[in-house]
């Protein structure tokens, strides 16, 4: 049956695709008026560009196929960020701030949550060339305001910080593959298997890993890792910047968490994440963080803090809306009519030329007005049921 697509692809039908359209538009008008520049990365590129940082995650969720005129391997992006780093670093070759934002399609193996697309449509924002907290909470507010603009309310706002685990193992001798074992350990919160893991470490190291997974929770979690986790400055200013963020989202979301424990992207993310929640959706509908390091493997390393949301998602968490009303105009060779239909389209009504002009096909059209001559004069009427 060729018109079977695979699972989890799906069309956009009129209603959904011309309401997603608006909300792009939407949103990149307000990134737009909020100084960030438009880029528009291509869907594919040699898999060395964006499979970074030896991702097993994103490694995973990537297409690959072979390069019939290099006979390099290509891959479809799973993720934007990695593209949008490479041009700030190799093209535009800024020395102080850049902000970029855009809106494109990503293609993924496997669905990132329940009833999630393959194809998501990505759009985002990354800020480049500020290292600092204020570049952190710009972020944060900007994508607050897309949230706010699409009539998205109620939003939690989870925060982590990687610094802090990184901080931890500072100095501390340790394969590659424990370390991956450890960042599995403690996204899951597996206590038992992180106890097991820990063992060849220093104590000190192996208590401050071992309170990560009950570090979470409200804002006061802040001040339980103050009193439990080691003081060196690299952890100490990590909690300074999550506490000065949750001051800062104080009384703009429904909620705040924090959790020490979230690594989300830990071999992409080097600092602050966060990723936002709705009533409305099991999955995260927006993620974030800082990632200063990502620029280095395209020759030049900036500091660097960004967000991300799949339109198709949020597009699921509004009401549903029906398809304006247009006008009914007949298909006629009629100069007079031609400047009428011109002059409503230009005033922003759709009017539809009935090419058929067959009445039991008029509902298809979705008209409930008609132009009509009276007097040699074109007019627009109620249609009567």
């Amino acid at each position: 049956m060729k018109w079977l697509l695979p699972e989890f692809i799906q069309d956009m039908l009129p209603e959904e695709a011309w309401r997603i359209e608006e909300m792009r538009r939407k949103v990149l008008e307000l990134m737009r008026r909020s100084g960030y520049q438009l880029v528009a990365p291509p869907l594919i590129e040699y898999s060395d560009s964006l499979l970074i940082n030896d991702s097993a995650d994103m490694d995973l969720r990537t297409f690959k196929l072979v390069d019939q005129l290099s006979g390099r391997t290509l891959a479809l992006r799973a993720d934007i960020t990695p593209q949008v780093a490479r041009i700030d670093a190799h093209l535009l070759n800024r020395r102080g701030v850049a902000r970029l934002c855009y809106a494109g399609n990503v293609v993924h193996t496997q669905p990132s949550g329940l009833m999630r697309t393959r194809e998501p449509l990505q759009i985002g924002a990354e800020l480049y060339g500020h290292g600092g907290i204020e570049s952190d909470l710009e972020i944060q507010a900007l994508m607050l305001q897309c949230f706010a603009l699409l009539n998205i309310n109620q939003v939690h706002l989870d925060l982590g910080h990687v610094g802090v685990f990184h901080a931890l193992l500072q100095g501390v001798r340790i394969s590659g593959e424990l370390e991956q074992a450890l960042f599995v350990a403690l996204q899951q919160k597996d206590v038992p298997t992180i106890s097991n893991l820990v063992q060849p470490l220093p104590t000190e190291t192996q208590a401050a890993l071992l309170a990560l997974p009950h570090l979470y929770g409200g804002v006061d979690v802040i001040e339980r890792a103050r009193s439990q986790l080691p003081k060196p400055p690299a952890v100490v200013s990590a909690l300074d910047d999550l506490q000065r963020a949750a001051d800062s989202l104080h009384g703009k979301v429904a909620g705040i968490g924090i959790d020490l424990a979230e690594l989300r992207g830990y071999h992409y993310h080097s600092g602050m994440v966060f990723a936002a929640y709705h009533a409305g959706s099991h999955d995260a509908i927006a993620v974030g963080g800082r990632y200063d390091d990502l620029g280095k493997d395209f020759g030049r390393a900036r500091p660097a803090t960004g967000f991300s949301m799949d339109l198709r998602q949020l597009h699921g968490l509004l009401p549903q809306q029906t398809l304006p009303k247009t006008i009914h105009a007949p298909y006629r060779q009629d100069t007079t009519l031609d400047a009428a239909i011109t002059e409503l389209r230009h005033q922003g009504e759709i009017v539809v030329i009935d090419l058929l002009g067959d009445a039991a096909l008029h509902g298809e059209l979705n008209c409930d007005r008609e132009l009509i001559q009276q007097d040699g004069k074109w007019l627009v009427v109620e249609v009567k049921n």
